[in-house]
């Protein structure tokens, strides 16, 4: 295995949107389903959609004026989101689309919700359903392992989690025992004491029980639909309430190592989905219990935390070398907002008390799915209004009195915790820093995303697995985190922070204050630490875009952080309440500055500076340098080892693999068998674990079904690792990596290309095999690849004509390869916005 401390730099990349003032990348993406529906549009059709905004608050009132200025008169704006609905015809739609703050417009199509998604993704319910893979008869459920939900508890009469069945021990402890103890007249230094065997010990919010079913729920009361990952394995619940101080957490902890072989199973792994904000210290008492744990061989996973998007919000417990971080991912692949991120370039070396030396990252470990996520409800449990909607609207009357939504990373962290069990199942000699290594080397890297937002990237169950079983032992290879780079974006930082103090107040003028950001500065961050009140810091750009952070809660979370990618110009910060709970309004007139008490707020502005390029000394003067420092930035491309980016050159199969495979969200994909699926490629050649992905079944993360075929296609039953690109080829790719086999095959109408908001009939439609006209169309549709347009007029035409071309046979410069994988990235995320 590829060794996680084996990474010999670690280079700082650039955010996205770092090159944002320079080339416009994209007009904004229309969904499939949109473009569909607009093939069909009559010119008077007015059709639903939403549309999202480049912001982070609500819709402007001049972006609302500049909806109605384009004729749509009917919508509706959010609140707090960047998002309207509204009805607009083709026209409005093209017109709408070529507006620069507009990321998307989407079908106003209705959602589906279900925890079987949650293991599609990540391949645990593919580890389930094919257990010949694996050399079974019986597949993998987590048998013969126990985990701990240290939690709100677990309402243990639940049949899916039921007491004396799968939950074999239920445990209620003290609610905050020093106050009990200081309650107490008679003084002395007494045990730890709680009640066990309890039915139910989910007394307040029914998170612990909806973290329960997701690890090791039987799907009971649903026919196995909203069965957990492991439901094999045995559960403990320990229910600390809130678990809103530390010695309630580490009293959940301690019942772990002590009672670790008091049942059938051994205790192998604690799932915690809880945390607090503030630095990493490795003598916390939290920290130094999952230690202990650690070295009793149990593995501590934890939520990265809820407080994302802005940098440096990362649950310091999941900080710890020794434990899983968990991040949150969204059903189609992209990282959510609110998934806690860590901070670039952060790390340090420290010695525990028993002398071992480590090293911390400030980074998630993977990524899970944690929105919209259905498992068991607690009968107690309270119910969030938005959840009781959802479940209203996507349960049918047999599941809703046994199953509700939660989204967090609180939710994507018992997935994790139960593809442990089934880990530990395979092979029960893993070592925590075994589990922890495999998980990384087996991940998926996410699009445009770098290690201090999603660690090794997605998580893949199937190949974790099968590496902890021993069927391979050489995933790893293509995984960004672990791997070096020839080219590289530079950040530095940026001097002295910038203090500020702002006085909040509920109603009336906030205050704000203003200051300069140079040309030079590649990222702008705001931070408040805030005792007991409820704020976000909001940071708007010198072009309007507002980024706020999480809003800080009293005891959960003290920090507000907030962060963008700079631009020049004057900027502002302020600071914002509470606006809803739950997806509830507290102020639906928008007559206050949110739910929070008056007061100072302090804080401070930090700055990192772009410090230029390395490895790509040919590009400096190049037309598409821009698109290719944006693409080098995101790790969509690279360059070669002797510092040249080769700009012009022809891409090859080769390349193409990998560049697909670092950064168009590409499964690892190994014959378990140990066969090879071509024979033109060296196994030892570094382009080759990214070819045996690219031609795999499965290799979209976007591929619930694990059954599309692969990105790229075989020629002849060979790779043809040197052989050309052309725009076919990549067409192909691109929109396979997007999840969208089924509708570029369904398609059986006239290639065309929109221009002025008309469809144009593409001139060589012919030379494109019959077969991939469609990936053609969808290529196009979704602004991953452009057509060329010309102007012409006969000898007798009163009028020219546009006429467009798609040049399929044409090859794709290693430039032009740059263009449209930057282009890929920015509709890819477009979800998560």
């Amino acid at each position: 295995m590829t060794s996680r401390s084996s990474r010999k730099i670690r280079v700082s990349a650039l955010a996205i949107g770092l090159l944002a003032s320079g080339v416009a990348l994209a007009d904004a993406h229309l969904d499939p389903q949109l473009v569909n529906k607009l093939a069909s549009a009559l010119p008077t059709d007015e059709l639903q959609v939403v549309v999202t905004y480049q912001q982070s608050g609500p819709v402007t009132a001049a972006q609302v004026q500049a909806l109605k200025a384009l004729g749509i008169e009917k919508g509706v704006t959010m609140h707090t989101l960047p998002i309207a609905g509204a009805l607009a015809t083709p026209a409005e739609i093209e017109a709408l689309r070529q507006r620069d703050d507009v990321v998307s417009i989407y079908h106003n199509a209705p959602l589906r919700f279900f925890n079987k998604e949650q293991r599609e993704i990540s391949g645990a319910a593919r580890v389930v359903q094919n257990p010949n893979d694996f050399g079974k008869a019986i597949p993998y459920s987590g048998r013969g392992v126990t985990v701990m939900v240290n939690d709100s508890g677990i309402d243990a009469t639940h049949e899916d989690i039921k007491l004396g069945e799968n939950v074999v021990e239920n445990v209620l402890a003290p609610q905050n025992i020093l106050a009990e103890l200081a309650a107490i007249a008679a003084p002395g230094i007494v045990p730890m004491t709680y009640l066990e065997g309890q039915p139910n010990t989910d007394l307040g919010s029914g998170h612990g029980t909806h973290c329960a079913g997701t690890i090791g729920g039987t799907g009971e009361r649903s026919n196995g639909l909203y069965r957990g990952v492991a439901p094999g394995a045995d559960m403990i619940g320990y229910g600390s309430g809130g678990v809103l101080l530390i010695l309630d957490a580490v009293g959940g902890l301690d019942y772990a190592a002590t009672h670790q072989f008091t049942f059938d199973a051994p205790v192998r792994v604690t799932s915690n989905s809880w945390g607090s904000s503030g630095k990493f210290d490795p003598l916390n008492p939290v920290n130094v219990s999952t230690y202990e744990l650690y070295k009793r061989g149990i593995v501590s996973v934890f939520a990265a935390g809820n407080d994302g998007p802005g940098e440096d919000t990362h649950n310091p417990y999941a900080q710890a070398p020794w434990v899983v971080s968990v991040g949150a991912g969204e059903k189609d692949g992209v990282l959510t907002s609110f998934s806690s991120r860590g901070k670039r370039g952060e790390s340090g070396t420290f010695t525990m008390p028993d002398g071992k030396q480590w090293t911390y990252f400030n980074e998630p470990t993977v990524v899970a799915t944690g929105v919209d996520i259905v498992s068991t409800r607690a009968l107690t449990g309270a119910l969030p209004p938005l959840a009781a909607e959802q479940d209203a609207a996507n349960l049918t009357p047999a599941h809703l009195p046994f199953y509700t939504h939660m989204s967090g990373t609180s939710m994507a962290t018992p997935h994790v915790s139960g593809v442990i069990a089934l880990m530990l199942e395979a092979n029960p000699d893993l070592t925590p820093a075994q589990i922890k290594a495999i998980l990384e080397e087996t991940a998926t890297n996410m699009t445009g995303r770098l290690p201090w937002e999603a660690g090794a990237g997605h998580l893949n169950a199937y190949a974790a697995v099968a590496m902890a079983q021993g069927l391979r032992d050489d995933y790893g290879r293509t995984v960004n985190l672990l791997r070096e780079f020839n080219a590289n974006a530079l950040l530095a930082p940026g001097g002295d922070p910038l203090p500020f103090e702002i006085f909040f107040s509920p109603v009336g003028e906030v205050e704000s204050q203003s200051f300069e950001v140079g040309a030079d500065v590649a990222w702008v961050a705001a931070r408040a630490q805030v005792d007991a009140n409820t704020i976000a810091v909001v940071l708007t750009d010198p072009d309007g875009n507002r980024y706020g952070s999480s809003i800080t809660l009293p005891v959960l979370g003290d920090t507000a952080v907030t962060g963008a990618p700079g631009k020049p110009g004057t900027w502002t910060v302020t600071v914002r309440g509470i606006g809803s709970v739950s997806g509830v309004a507290l102020d639906p007139a928008s007559v206050t500055n949110g739910y929070a008490a008056p007061g100072n707020i302090a804080g401070e502005i930090s700055f990192l500076k772009s410090a230029g390029f390395t490895g790509m000394d040919d590009v400096g003067n190049h037309p598409a340098r821009q698109a290719i420092e944006f693409a080098v930035a995101n790790r969509l491309v690279d360059g070669y080892s002797d510092r040249k980016f080769r700009p012009d050159q022809v891409l090859r199969r080769s390349e193409l693999a990998q560049y697909l495979g670092m950064g168009a969200s590409i499964r690892q994909s190994l014959p378990l068998d140990g066969s090879r699926s071509f024979s033109d490629l060296s196994v030892s050649s570094p382009a080759y674990a990214y070819a045996e992905a690219a031609v795999a079944k499965g290799a979209s993360l976007r591929d619930l079904t694990w059954n599309q075929d692969g990105v790229m296609r075989l020629v002849n039953g060979g790779f043809k690792p040197s052989s050309s690109v052309n725009r076919t080829d990549l067409a192909y790719a691109l929109v396979q990596a997007q999840g969208l086999q089924a509708e570029a095959r369904a398609f059986d109408g006239e290639l065309t290309a929109f221009f002025n908001g008309q469809r144009v009939p593409v001139r060589d439609a012919s030379q494109v095999p019959a077969d991939l006209r469609g990936y053609a169309q969808l290529a196009l549709d979704t602004g991953v690849l452009n057509a060329r347009f010309g102007i012409e007029q006969g000898p007798f035409d009163l009028q020219p004509k546009v006429v467009a071309y798609f040049d399929p046979g044409q090859s794709v410069t290693r430039a032009a390869y740059a263009v449209a994988a930057g282009r890929f990235m920015t509709q890819f995320q477009t979800a998560e916005d």
